[in-house]
């Protein structure tokens, strides 16, 4: 695990060693073990390490024997050793265990062709000195960044935006789309980046640049395929044996590997799967909120417990967000309206005092139905006629009065929302819908002319679906599928893996996600939908798998994720912070929100007339991303 980062000028020009390691030096606490820097003419790149296989002799850039290809690479790859004798067998030689030495191999000897062999998570850069054409390629899931500025003819990588920040002669303004993507769902729509001049690769892609050409190649797409030949049991037995084989992949390592737990599903299905597959003791680690309603200590110590596993709580109590909210948002390259990067953040910090390696549950609900937006999504396509044929009845709820009941305001906003998806065109546009942290409505109201026009450019719903599911036989499959592919492909990256991350390696912690794994997703891609949904319940054949193997609350424990309790954690300081941070940040003057505005959205959440608190969270972060990026740097303001 590493970060990496490099520059491509393709003009003739120098590149030195030195702006390489400046941009290493960039990303220091993704790899504060070993670094290293290489340059060949108008090329060069680097890497700072995080150890984690083969220790001692995984030091980067690697090269091949006869010195024409070398890499740089950000991850791990958890089938390397089992891909070795077939290139031992060619007349591949190995002279350390390294992941890294077997993955330039695989590239020598099977190009293009090996990234769909790899199981693992990556960002990888592969240089060719021959023929002096660079490779880029990103895992199929999106689990590591790898962010790219085209300037001046040529092309600049690296693991975060700040890499590439660092360079000389680069211009970076912001994108007012990009503002408008993070006021609408909490983060910027990949493959844009907070900056016009930056983007990301987008996962299960691979990028070619050579002195006077480029191709982007897409290698992986999800695919459903559901196998209805195989009976109930069959499945449960085979969802537990896919588990633990996954789980057994993701714990290689020379350093101790951890678990985050929350006690729920899907951090209980991997901690019981670590103690079947490994006879090491197995530390997890949890987050509470005492005396909160999302405080999830003791069902965690639960699990722990039944499991004998040996397990870290860290208690967290109010703090000042002034304190807190900025030391957050400053591991981020754009803002980040994510309210669970807070809590992975101090957890992240905790566990890093004890291992280098945590193994996460993100992924299960992606791929096995698992959340309740979902469900609702569904209903709502089923309640569509209903709604139409009421006519006049559903515009009611537009002319129902706000009252001093924040109980009765909240339900009626959420009434109105259910209605809107309802009347949507399709389960794509309904995903759209309910990531949203911002509806069209209130943006009409929030947002200066500029950024509105920007907004409207962007088409509303049915763009979006356009945009991003438009390729053949995205619209062909059931409600269902769209919602899942649409979080797998879309969320997944854009928002969970990114938090993820940047809050673990923060802290130089690896987080590991085994639901992930490419073969891991391809085989429950081939599950049936009654396995996956019944009823008002998700994750049926994972519940059952895992049945024998943790306390029965575990399943059926309303699930919680990583969540902050903001009324009970901040009390008043919140609303304080965050008016503060939008007056005196700079913000306020940046030329995207109506101040009157954000000042009437603050009254009215104060007083419980309306439920505007992810906005306001948004603003705050904005502030603070704000603050630190652009307050001195008044030129790249709208």
């Amino acid at each position: 695990m590493c970060g990496i980062a490099g520059w491509y000028r393709r003009s003739g020009d120098r590149v030195s060693e030195a702006v390489i390691t400046a941009q290493c030096d960039t990303i220091v606490h993704r790899g504060p073990d070993d670094s290293g820097t290489y340059a060949d003419g108008d090329f060069g790149f680097g890497m700072r390490r995080l150890s984690i296989i083969d220790v001692e002799h995984g030091h980067q850039p690697m090269f091949t024997p006869d010195g024409r290809y070398s890499i740089v690479f950000n991850g791990e790859i958890y089938n390397h050793l089992d891909l070795r004798p077939e290139l031992e067998a060619a007349g591949a030689r190995f002279e350390t265990h390294s992941d890294t030495e077997t993955l330039l191999a695989s590239y020598a000897a099977w190009g293009d062709d090996c990234w769909l062999r790899l199981d693992g998570m990556f960002a990888v850069a592969i240089w060719d000195r021959e023929t002096r054409t660079l490779t880029l390629a990103r895992d199929p899931l999106g689990i590591k960044p790898l962010y790219l500025s085209e300037q001046n003819g040529g092309i600049a990588f690296g693991s975060e935006i700040r890499a590439l920040r660092s360079l000389p002669d680069h211009d970076w303004d912001i994108d007012e789309r990009s503002v408008s993507d993070f006021f609408s769902f909490g983060h910027v729509l990949p493959p844009r980046s907070i900056y016009r001049q930056a983007h990301s690769l987008p996962p299960g892609h691979s990028l070619k640049i050579g002195p006077r050409d480029r191709q982007l190649n897409c290698y992986w797409r999800p695919q459903f395929r559901p196998d209805d030949s195989l009976s109930d049991e069959q499945w449960i037995e085979e969802t537990r044996s896919q588990l633990l084989h996954t789980v057994k992949r993701h714990m290689l390592a020379d350093v101790p590997v951890g678990a985050f737990l929350s006690g729920g599903v899907d951090s209980s299905a991997i901690a019981a799967a670590m103690r079947r597959v490994s006879d090491q003791p197995i530390k997890a680690f949890t987050i509470g909120f005492p005396g909160t309603s999302v405080d999830e200590t003791a069902a965690a110590e639960s699990v722990a417990r039944h499991l004998g596993v040996e397990h870290h709580l860290l208690p967290l109590q109010p703090a000042a967000a002034g304190d807190v909210l900025p030391m957050v948002q400053a591991s981020f390259d754009e803002p980040c309206a994510a309210t669970a990067a807070l809590p992975i953040w101090y957890l992240s910090r905790f566990a890093a005092n004890h291992v280098k390696v945590v193994l996460c549950g993100e992924g299960s609900d992606e791929i096995f139905a698992g959340y309740k937006r979902q469900r609702t999504a569904l209903r709502a396509a089923r309640a569509a006629p209903w709604i139409r044929a009421s006519g006049r009845l559903a515009n009611l709820l537009d002319h129902l009065p706000r009252t001093g009941s924040s109980k009765w305001n909240y339900q009626i906003q959420n009434a109105r929302r259910f209605r809107d998806s309802a009347l949507l065109g399709s389960s794509y546009q309904r995903f759209f819908a309910a990531t949203q942290i911002s509806t069209p409505g209130l943006r009409a109201t929030l947002y200066e002319e500029n950024l509105l026009g920007r907004d409207k450019e962007s088409g509303g719903y049915d763009q979006l679906e356009k945009e991003y599911f438009g390729w053949d036989g995205a619209r062909e499959l059931q409600p269902l599928d769209q919602l899942m592919l649409a979080d797998l492909t879309f969320h997944m990256p854009a928002s969970l893996l990114n938090r993820l991350d940047r809050s673990s390696m923060a802290h130089s912690l690896e987080a590991r996600v085994p639901f992930l794994s490419r073969e891991f997703v391809d085989w429950s891609l081939t599950m049936p939908t009654r396995m996956k949904l019944r009823g008002g319940l998700g994750k049926v054949a994972l519940r059952k798998a895992i049945e024998p193997w943790v306390p029965a609350a575990a399943l059926s424990k309303r699930k919680l994720g990583f969540q902050i309790p903001f009324a009970d954690w901040f009390k008043s300081d919140f609303a304080i912070f965050a008016r503060e941070a939008w007056n005196d940040s700079g913000a306020r003057r940046s030329g995207y929100l109506r101040p009157g505005v954000v000042d009437r959205l603050f009254e009215e959440h104060e007083a419980g007339l309306a439920n505007h608190g992810r906005t306001l969270f948004a603003i705050a972060m904005f502030s603070c991303w704000w603050q630190q990026t652009m307050s001195g740097d008044r030129r790249k303001a709208a």
